[in-house]
């Protein structure tokens, strides 16, 4: 007896671009992404929603992508990291924050930290360090110890303008 497997259309707008997609009902959102789209900035860590990296915007709310199916995404909007800067640059002020304070080390979090970021930052333009710490809980860093992501975010937050900010 084989089993059949149920696909299902969706039709997702990512990162500004209308997309029309057949997916399997059971496909989660990060291998919609990843898989599908090709978009690999979006990292798979753990699978069991603790790591965080695989954080994305799903209709402006930061939301942990491996916890969400591809269908629960249909009639939404959906930012990656790719979304932040165009690959020929500037970088967007979030990444310029974390290059100019070392933010990241082997950058594996960083995509789902920046995207965490932008989510606190579309909130709360003017963040203090315990309301930072709080909104990345739910990111795990093995490398950093956070206190440079930290100060990237600080950054990023002086800088609204990135290096063009005349501050």
């Amino acid at each position: 007896m084989s089993a059949t497997t149920s696909t299902v259309a969706v039709t997702i707008e990512v990162n500004g671009k209308a997309r029309r997609l057949e997916v399997e009902a059971r496909t989660l959102l990060v291998h919609l992404v990843r898989e599908q789209l090709g978009l690999t900035g979006t990292h798979v860590g753990c699978d069991t929603s603790n790591c965080g990296a695989c954080t994305v915007l799903l209709d402006s709310l930061a939301v942990k992508s491996c916890t969400v199916l591809a269908v629960q995404a249909d009639g939404s909007t959906v930012e990656t990291v790719e979304s932040l800067a165009p690959p020929e640059g500037p970088l967007h002020p979030i990444q310029e924050g974390f290059r100019q304070e070392h933010g990241l080390q082997c950058g594996y979090c960083t995509p789902g930290m920046l995207m965490a970021t932008k989510s606190l930052l579309a909130d709360n333009a003017d963040p203090d360090e315990d309301e930072i710490r709080e909104a990345l809980e739910g990111n795990l860093c093995r490398c950093t110890g956070y206190e440079m992501i930290v100060r990237s975010i600080r950054w990023a937050v002086e800088h609204p303008n990135g290096l063009e900010d005349p501050s």
